[in-house]
């Protein structure tokens, strides 16, 4: 486990160095990554900053990202599709869901055969929900059900804007509703949820994360990568803001697809650095940032930084699908995206 050590001690220094979310074109050495004689825009979800942090500069150490120079942009998910499908310019985009690419294909901005121009249809890097929770875990949170106590305050993002909030809400419904078995049970779940537990509505993961770091709620229902995230701050943070988090032993897989841009000015040198993130430098990377790898050695090797055991892990592909999904659950007239409207308007 010595390996191990090492990524975790990597790990940590990377977190504290790093900042959160827009734009940004410097490492967190203060590395100027903008500068090059090629150069890649990249149009991200608000959560994997970090991993990106770590990830471009050993990239732009290879002898296929030498003299590529990188702008990057981070938001909420949706909102970030919704801008390049309106014109901002991107290279790689890399979505917390697989529609917010699926949107990008609607507009003629990604190729229709994205998912298979790269390795696990195209995402690189994975998570599972988590629950964060004040150090010492004082309201005794270890499953979905505790979050239904009374009260039990629940920090998750908005739906409407982010992806994160997505995955968050289809760990409990798939828990609830047996994998899609029991829609209303699982639908009954979310409604209690969000109308009786959830007082804020942050527009993506990132916002979430801060703001439950600021005090608010019990629980933050979040990527196990943001989670470690967490706990990796709680040498610096003050006793009241000091965290742990819960793996409950049903939870989702959460699946972060990248895709290369058909419009791109430099396709090439966007294709090399979709092509790296699959590499087993990056995976490590990627692990090192708190972000499950998706190849099978890497992953045997980094097992140790993901402890919990899961019974079950459900997954997109158990509920039919994200056009399924999108369409049931939260598309302008999905089931959960009713609830959120009824919410809303009390």
């Amino acid at each position: 486990m010595r390996q191990a050590g090492a990524l975790v001690l990597a790990a940590t220094l990377a977190w504290v160095l790093t900042a959160c979310g827009g734009g940004s074109t410097d490492t967190p050495g203060g590395i100027d990554i903008s500068s090059g004689d090629r150069h890649v825009n990249l149009v991200a979800y608000a959560v994997p900053k970090t991993g990106y942090d770590l990830v471009i500069p050993a990239f732009r150490a290879t002898a296929e990202g030498a003299g590529i120079g990188f702008s990057q942009s981070y938001g909420a998910s949706g909102d970030q599709s919704r801008k390049v499908a309106r014109g901002l310019p991107a290279d790689v985009v890399n979505f917390s869901i697989a529609p917010d690419i699926t949107r990008l294909v609607k507009a003629g901005v990604v190729d229709e055969d994205w998912a298979q121009q790269a390795p696990n249809d195209s995402v690189p890097f994975g998570s599972v929900v988590a629950l964060v929770v004040r150090e010492g875990n004082p309201k005794n949170i270890h499953d979905w059900s505790d979050l239904l106590r009374p009260g039990v305050s629940v920090v998750t993002p908005n739906p409407g804007s982010s992806g994160a909030a997505k995955w968050n809400l289809l760990a409990p419904y798939a828990v609830a509703s047996e994998g899609g078995r029991n829609p209303a049970a699982g639908l009954d779940y979310v409604r209690t949820l969000v109308g009786e537990h959830v007082r804020v509505l942050p527009k993506s993961g990132r916002e979430a994360t801060t703001a439950f770091e600021q005090g608010q709620g019990d629980v933050l229902i979040s990527y196990e990568n943001e989670a470690i995230m967490l706990t990796r701050h709680n040498e610096t943070a003050d006793a009241g803001q000091r965290v742990e988090y819960v793996i409950p032993p049903q939870t989702f897989k959460i699946e972060n697809p990248v895709a290369v841009v058909n419009t791109s000015h430099d396709r090439a040198a966007a294709r090399a650095f979709v092509d790296f993130l699959f590499t087993p430098d990056a995976q490590r990377l990627w692990a090192q940032a708190g972000f499950r790898p998706v190849d099978p050695t890497v992953s045997a090797e980094t097992t140790g930084l993901f402890p919990g055991r899961i019974d079950r892990l459900w997954t997109v592909d158990d509920l039919g699908g994200w056009p399924v999904i999108d369409k049931t659950l939260f598309g302008s007239s999905g089931a959960i995206s009713k609830i959120y409207d009824e919410e809303s308007r009390r």
